[in-house]
């Protein structure tokens, strides 16, 4: 299977808090051997179409999960994802950007994808961290805690040092 773009968006309001949110769908579900997503937490974004930029990708992605208007969108890092029990692997970019200033006053992310997103959060950069360290610490089978999207983990562990 040939790898795929995926656009992962750390779409932040002025205060600093970015946009998190709960998977309702699993991914890879079309392979036999599928694990399944439902109730990870990850970043809004999309897989990148043909002729589409970066930035392009992510506020569409961003506008069609939310209803929330990105802009000034920078490349923060890409990172390569392979998920082998799944069958996957995706080049992920991450950007980052802010909530547009007139929308910011009514900035409650809407869930314009049920079948994809069951729940959207504001959080910050030290709440991610925390449930990145909780996870790395009792990551198991009875595992409580709020689960982070496997790409998501995978960026906050290969790339301690980044901060949007």
């Amino acid at each position: 299977m040939e790898p795929k773009v995926g656009i992962s968006v750390f779409a932040q309001n002025k205060s600093g808090k970015f946009v998190l949110g709960k998977r309702q769908g699993s991914f890879g579900s079309g392979s036999p051997n599928f694990v399944t997503y439902k109730g990870t937490w990850g970043l809004p974004g999309g897989h990148l179409e043909f002729g589409e930029s970066f930035e392009t990708c992510a506020a569409r992605g961003v506008l069609q999960e939310t209803g929330l208007d990105v802009r000034d969108l920078r490349i923060l890092t890409v990172m390569n994802s392979v998920m082998p029990a799944e069958g996957r692997h995706y080049a992920v970019v991450f950007l980052a950007g802010y909530i547009s200033e007139g929308e910011e006053r009514a900035s409650k992310p809407r869930i314009l994808e049920p079948e994809m997103c069951a729940a959207w959060e504001w959080l910050t950069w030290d709440e991610l961290r925390f449930y990145d360290d909780e996870q790395m610490r009792s990551d198991g089978p009875g595992f409580m805690g709020r689960r982070l999207f496997s790409p998501l983990l995978e960026l906050l562990q290969q790339w301690p040092e980044l901060h949007v």
